[in-house]
């Protein structure tokens, strides 16, 4: 991947370090990655030369010699980053500074009992690079968050993208071109917020993904949390009581059949058909995701019935979480997802529940955050994971089957 001649392991630390920190002296990248000064130097100088850092100037004084500085220049490597849900999938094309060079595409794609699924993602993504006009080799790689149970090393989603028993990221890999990574939407969005949200800075930390589900990311000691097979954090599935909702999951009472945002426009649709007076009367006849949509705005403009919606929810929600704070004690609690944008609206609600349901000594101490990602998070941190992936026996490879496969395509006899 890397147009050098020597592809050692220390271009791709001081690449991944210099995305996360934007701009760095190379003492900063010495403690970073571990390694000597002078060695870090000449690292950057080659990288300098090859055309993929750029000088910065001078670091702000400290009281002795103000060191060098530098950053990865914007115009060489990028990443495709993919963020799904149940119904619509985003795309985009990111530079080193996780801004966009080719858009947002937003396409509508059921994951639910659709077996053109696979395909259509497929297809969505590949018309994406096309028409951004990014050569394939500056793209590193494509990083994809999605619902279900996820296990990341393996590349397997056993809730949704059937793959007849293949490797779903080799699939997506082969079909695509380029290297494909997967992981659970709800652990790119803690790591999202780890790296460079409201998560930074704590040990442990847990990360509520409000969505059109209720997903849970946690960050222990530092670290991202996956559990041994990668699907710890499924949190929607808390079972508030034995009598509620039937969630499709197969069981009554679930956290996401009574809170999610999908429950709440399902409750918004029956009440406004049972005569409750809303603004959103006129949108009685359309799907959930209109509503859904529509709900959360209407609730940051006052609509009573929205809002009363949406504080019952983040009651549940606060319930829910008082049972897992007894169980991690986190120092601080994020929500993040579709559902920040209306966050001012429910940190009260779940405060209330997390005062009455939790041990006070455990919950005094925890900062209730709202993210500044929002819905922006899973794409943040679909990139984050082509990044933490970033090595030379990986890319290497990855850069060999791209080339493979772009001569096949053009061989007219293939």
């Amino acid at each position: 991947m890397l147009d050098i001649a020597e592809r050692s392991p220390i271009y791709y630390e001081i690449i991944r370090q210099l995305y996360y920190g934007s701009v760095l002296s190379c003492t900063d990248l010495s403690a970073r990655i571990d390694k000597s000064i002078p060695l870090v130097t000449a690292a950057v100088n080659q990288l300098i030369k090859a055309g993929y850092v750029e000088k910065r100037g001078l670091a702000p004084s400290s009281g002795g010699r103000r060191p060098l500085t530098y950053a990865l220049k914007s115009d060489r490597l990028f990443v495709l980053t993919v963020a799904m849900d149940q119904l619509s999938t985003r795309i985009g094309i990111i530079d080193m500074f996780n801004k966009y060079v080719s858009g947002v595409e937003v396409v509508e794609l059921k994951l639910r009992n659709n077996p053109k699924a696979l395909e259509r993602l497929v297809e969505a993504i590949a018309k994406h690079i096309e028409k951004s006009g990014i050569p394939k080799e500056k793209i590193i790689g494509a990083g994809i968050g999605m619902p279900g149970l996820v296990n990341a090393n393996d590349g397997i989603n056993y809730s949704y993208l059937d793959t007849n028993g293949r490797c779903l990221s080799e699939h997506l890999s082969e079909s695509l071109g380029l290297k494909v990574f997967i992981d659970n939407d709800s652990s790119l969005i803690a790591l999202a917020e780890q790296k460079f949200g409201k998560a930074h800075g704590f040990k442990n930390a847990m990360v509520i993904n409000l969505g059109w589900g209720i997903g849970l990311g946690m960050v222990i000691n530092g670290q991202l949390y996956r559990g041994d097979d990668g699907f710890a954090g499924e949190f929607s599935h808390i079972p508030l009581s034995e009598k509620g909702v039937l969630c499709y999951c197969g069981k009554q009472g679930c956290l996401e059949s009574e809170a999610s945002l999908l429950a709440v426009a399902d409750k918004a649709i029956q009440g406004i058909r049972n005569g409750r007076v809303s603004r959103l009367a006129f949108l009685s006849d359309q799907d959930q995701l209109a509503v859904g949509h529509s709900l959360l705005d209407l609730a940051n403009q006052g609509d009573q019935y929205a809002i009363d919606l949406f504080m019952d929810a983040a009651y549940k929600i606060g319930r829910g979480l008082a049972i897992l704070i007894h169980i991690n004690n986190p120092r601080a609690i994020v929500l993040s997802g579709r559902g920040a944008k209306i966050g001012r609206l429910i940190l009260p609600p779940i405060q209330q529940a997390l005062t009455r349901y939790c041990i006070p000594r455990l919950v005094n101490n925890i900062e209730l955050l709202v993210s500044d990602f929002g819905q922006e998070a899973e794409m943040i941190g679909s990139a984050i994971l082509v990044m933490e992936q970033f090595s030379p026996n990986i890319f290497a490879s990855s850069a060999k089957s791209s080339r493979k496969i772009s001569n096949k395509a053009a061989d007219p006899t293939s």
